[in-house]
């Protein structure tokens, strides 16, 4: 009897509580957004000089490729053909 006595005031309590508590929180209201900064641009980073003083993955576009040469050697080939 007794459990089942706390259950309902247990039970009371929270149904009391869910219809107080809201009336605690601030009021909403509707407005205009704020316009935001622009953030569809990379930062402007000076240009590089030593390319050899850059570390992974910060390298400079200019280190990465070298106009007089445009062959494109494979590094490495990986396959998942196993065959014994």
């Amino acid at each position: 009897m007794i459990k089942a006595l706390s259950a309902v005031a247990i039970a009371a309590f929270v149904a009391a509580a869910l219809t107080v508590l809201p009336g605690f929180a601030p009021q909403v209201e509707a407005s205009v957004p704020r316009a935001l900064a622009k953030a569809d641009r990379l930062d402007i980073r000076p240009a590089a000089k030593d390319c050899s003083q850059q570390n992974w993955p910060n390298f400079d576009a200019s280190c990465l490729r070298n106009a007089g040469k445009t062959t494109v050697r494979e590094a490495r080939l990986v396959t998942a053909d196993r065959t014994p």
